[in-house]
């Protein structure tokens, strides 16, 4: 094998970075809907309102590919222009 043939075999994340990424993506989901539910322009008296944020851009701080292997198994999913929203487990 040439060394060509090695880089180009994609490498799979391990069971830790996955496990890392999905906790960061859901404390990111969590701060940017807390975030959009404490805006301004919303009377005082009034009870707020409930985020509408359902995808968020993933945290940068992990390569694609780890976004990819997660939505590959089914934790996350894909939306569009480069999005990824919780699945809801039923």
């Amino acid at each position: 094998m040439t060394e060509l043939e090695t880089d180009s075999t994609p490498e799979l994340p391990s069971k830790e970075e996955l496990r890392l990424a999905m906790k960061a993506f859901r404390k990111r989901l969590k701060l940017t809907r807390l975030d959009d539910e404490s805006g301004l322009g919303y009377g005082p008296m009034s009870s707020g309102h409930r985020s509408r944020i359902a995808a968020i851009t993933p945290p940068d701080q992990f390569p694609k590919a780890v976004w990819r292997e997660l939505a590959n198994q089914g934790k996350i999913k894909r939306e569009s222009g480069g999005l990824y929203s919780l699945v809801e487990s039923t």
